[in-house]
């Protein structure tokens, strides 16, 4: 009981957010941004059943996005000239069902491999999929892509969501019900044994399980909630082109599951997050900002494989035995020095792009024909460098310290 009301707990305090992140940040920009992460926290979870529970590296999922949102448009425009009549609120659902038909197709042939040879399939089905939508130009429109307008449809309980923030409070909810039932597809046996084909298949296999089939079932499921994503995609921006079917979106949705953590049910939503400010807020001060997403991968891979969400949960121990605040000035002491170094070596990457021009870093006019700007740039790299190397070893005496067992069983009674 006690795990149901702290289970009940967490979702009642995820509905919250949900519903109080426009009150919190009443602006059209904040507004614009949450829908966008509200679209990527469905499709980095969809992705996460793939890869993290599945264990199927796919470079084509957003052909699943893509189908289920130009399915979404097209009946959006069937809305407009009334062909058919019904709220838009189950936009959404249609390109879920799309999405689910084109990955019990795909699926039906593409599941009977994993490993090297499924991804080698899902990056062709991509690429196939994205090159069919240049030339069947009837469905997909071609380079302009397909555009409808949403505020044909009836009103729900007078709503007529003409206004974003409208568009906002239905993503809410369909982001709640896909993620509560993504979850709750991790608890069931299908969800369980995708966990043990992906670590295991021929254990699988001699239980009586076929990999096969639970790597299909996984592929479905995947397929129709990237389709939901898909459909509020088309909801929120109204148009979708060839892009959404693309490598890009593929690549895109597999940086978002694991910087943030695959396997790890919350990371991708940590990683839809981050990705989403990336794009919206960073790229707004600098034409690098992707760039700066590929050092950041990079670093993520070598340092924290895990990603975010596994970062988080190396603090399980030393949060159990009250030891968390043990860490917070060995952090600081290393984190500063690293934070002043990676300013520098930005401001330096920045002065390399502003070649010949003099531009504002943080406050600080810089120019790349300044030799004493090159100087000072290089010094703080170098002295904050030196400062966190020094303070590793301390901050690693201390993460020893606090995760360090004193009795035999001490964590298992505790936890």
């Amino acid at each position: 009981m006690k795990t149901l009301a702290k289970k009940s707990a967490i979702w009642l305090a995820y509905l919250g957010v949900l519903l109080g992140l426009p009150l919190l940040f009443d602006s059209i920009l904040a507004i614009t941004i949450f829908n966008q992460m509200a679209i990527a926290i469905i499709f980095a979870l969809s992705y996460n059943m793939l890869l993290g529970q599945g264990g199927m590296l796919s470079f084509g999922h957003a052909v699943y996005f893509g189908l289920g949102g130009f399915m979404a448009v097209h009946t959006l425009v069937m809305i407009e000239y009334e062909t058919v009549y019904f709220s838009i609120i189950y936009i959404p659902l249609i390109g879920g069902l799309i999405g689910l038909l084109a990955a019990v197709f795909i699926g039906s042939f593409s599941t009977h491999k994993a490993g090297t040879v499924f991804a080698m399939i899902s990056l062709g089905i991509g690429e196939l999929v994205a090159a069919s939508s240049l030339i069947f130009v009837s469905f997909f429109g071609g380079e302009a892509g397909v555009n409808a307008d949403r505020t044909y449809g009836p009103a729900f309980f007078g709503i007529e969501f003409f206004q974003d923030s409208e568009i906002y409070y239905l993503g809410a909810a369909w982001v709640f019900i896909a993620t509560l039932f993504m979850y709750l597809f991790t608890q069931t046996p299908a969800g369980r044994m995708a966990n043990a084909v992906r670590d295991n298949p021929e254990r699988a296999e001699f239980i009586g399980y076929s990999a096969r089939r639970v790597r299909f079932i996984s592929f479905c499921a995947a397929g129709f909630f990237a389709g939901i994503a898909g459909g509020l995609f088309a909801l929120n921006y109204e148009f979708i082109t060839e892009e959404n079917l693309n490598a890009v979106t593929s690549g895109r949705v597999l940086l978002m599951a694991y910087i943030g953590g695959l396997g790890y049910f919350i990371g991708p939503i940590i990683g839809a997050v981050i990705l989403t400010l990336m794009n919206s807020l960073l790229s707004n001060y600098t034409e690098l900002w992707m760039l700066y997403l590929g050092i950041m991968f990079v670093l993520t891979v070598l340092f924290l494989p895990r990603g975010f969400a596994g970062f988080i949960m190396m603090h399980r121990t030393a949060w159990i035995r009250g030891k968390l605040g043990s860490l917070l000035l060995p952090y600081l002491i290393t984190g500063l020095p690293a934070l002043v170094f990676a300013i520098a070596g930005v401001a330096m990457i920045e002065m390399l792009h502003h070649e010949g021009e003099v531009f504002h870093f943080l406050g600080i006019p810089l120019e790349s024909a300044n030799l004493s700007h090159w100087l000072m740039c290089t010094v703080l790299a170098a002295i904050a460098y030196l400062g966190c190397k020094r303070s590793l070893p301390q901050l690693r005496e201390a993460w020893e310290s606090a995760n360090a067992i004193d009795e035999a069983g001490e964590e298992r009674e505790a936890s």
